[in-house]
């Protein structure tokens, strides 16, 4: 019995020595939105690119609808080693940090060419603050615009007070102060069964998750203001990729860059889709009437002003390097 035992062990070693047996890296991957979403499909496509590129060195799991974390918990998750690598919304983390929340802002960025435009600006001062708490930013890609849904029509903000007004993040809820909404913190994942238990009447966000959460079973109008198109971002904890060897490093970092060009394709892809499924389902979309355009755009001309009080000289540089 022991020869056999030390013949095995003898076996195992020299497969080990001659190659046969490859150290494996296994990173977990939390995502707070369901799996398919184009998010996470985009996050299975770069977790397959980096596995073939890796030659199966490293595995990355992607774990959708917040079934690892919640929403708020990934970011702290990745940072204090939990998780190797997360999806976040940045914008739910402005209270922490000003700059995070920059495309959060209303009517700042509006379209997929400007909203590129201040991912650019936004980059290096992001890139420089995540590697100050030890992560690394690997890509970005934008939501579709964001618009408003409402159980009942909109014609100016007006119309939006006293409503039961779903928040994510510091700037959805103080939109809701600003028109005199009541705001209610509701994350993705428990969006339907808010809406089902009547906990939330109006709500904005994208196309998209209008189709994930099924938004037309419970609103019936959509207006398509265009306010901002935050970003995911794929961070990983620094610690954990400077323990991979340089090829794997490179094969993270090329399959990150074609996620981020593929992710932004798809999000404009989904815009046109997402609408025409919402519509489908007898949701009446419609272009914001003026009063509720201007209305908007005096909430967003008030939260930059805000934001900028808060985020100094490092934001007004960033928004300079956007606005040239």
């Amino acid at each position: 019995m022991q020869r056999r035992a030390l013949h095995l062990s003898l076996l195992a070693g020299l497969l080990a020595v001659s190659g046969f047996v490859s150290a494996q890296t296994k990173w977990d991957l939390p995502a707070a939105y369901p799996a398919a979403n184009f998010h996470s499909v985009n996050l299975n496509q770069f977790a397959a690119d980096v596995d073939k590129a890796s030659g199966g060195k490293l595995k990355i799991t992607v774990h959708p609808g917040a079934s690892l974390f919640k929403a708020p918990e990934i970011k702290r998750a990745v940072q204090g080693g939990q998780a190797q690598i997360g999806e976040i919304l940045l914008a739910a983390y402005q209270n922490e940090w000003q700059m995070f929340g920059a495309d959060g802002l209303p009517f700042l960025a509006t379209s997929y060419d400007d909203s590129m435009k201040l991912y650019k600006a936004q980059r290096p001062i992001l890139e420089k603050k995540l590697a100050e708490q030890g992560m690394k930013l690997l890509y970005a890609v934008a939501w579709p615009p964001q618009g408003i849904y409402s159980k009942k029509p909109i014609q100016s903000a007006a119309d939006l007070k006293g409503s039961k007004w779903r928040a994510y993040s510091p700037s959805t809820s103080r939109i809701a102060e600003l028109v005199g909404a009541q705001p209610v913190t509701v994350q993705a994942a428990e969006l339907s069964q808010a809406l089902a238990t009547g906990v939330v009447e109006s709500n904005m966000t994208s196309g998209a998750t209008g189709v994930d959460s099924k938004l037309y079973e419970h609103l019936k109008y959509y207006y398509d203001v265009q306010a901002w198109l935050p970003k995911n971002a794929i961070i990983v904890n620094q610690k954990a990729f400077d323990a991979l060897d340089k090829p794997t490093q490179d094969a993270v970092v090329k399959a990150a860059a074609e996620a981020e060009t593929r992710g932004w394709a798809a999000s404009r892809k989904v815009n046109t889709d997402t609408m025409a499924v919402l519509k489908a389902n007898g949701m009446t979309i419609e272009p914001p009437s003026a009063q509720l355009k201007a209305d908007m755009q005096k909430v967003g001309e008030t939260m930059v002003k805000e934001w900028l009080t808060k985020a100094g000289p490092e934001g007004q540089a960033m928004l300079d390097a956007f606005r040239k």
